[in-house]
């Protein structure tokens, strides 16, 4: 079994910068993909972006593509998420996502693992 906890949500300005960290505990999966979503009130959840086991390879949603970076460090068993240019439609709990699968997928069915969630909140 993987626990993800994720941490570094808080509440920040518009045009400001916040970095998410999710850290892994259990069973190693650093061969596995791993992603963020996030859940904004009242909407369904939605994919924000996703890397491969190497770090190599990286998928991103429209809405945030040159804004947030993802990376991991699998000798620290811990996927970020570097967000600039935050704007308030970015306010939502954001959730880590991990399975062993290699493939890179943006659909959150194909993620076995998930955190508890942190939220972000940013104002206008």
């Amino acid at each position: 079994q993987v626990q993800l906890v994720e941490s570094g949500g808080g509440l920040v300005q518009a045009g400001g910068s916040l970095r998410l960290s999710c850290a892994a505990s259990g069973r190693t999966f650093n061969s596995g993909r791993m992603g963020w979503f996030r859940q904004a009130p009242g909407k369904e959840r939605e994919f924000v972006a996703a890397v491969s086991r190497s770090g190599g390879t990286t998928y991103y949603a429209d809405s945030v593509k040159g804004r947030f970076t993802i990376s991991r460090d699998n000798a620290k068993n811990t996927v970020y998420l570097q967000m600039n240019s935050l704007k308030p439609e970015d306010t939502a709990v954001y959730y880590c996502a991990a399975d062993r699968g290699v493939v890179v997928f943006t659909n959150g069915t194909k993620y076995d693992y998930w955190g508890q969630g942190t939220q972000v909140t940013v104002s206008s």
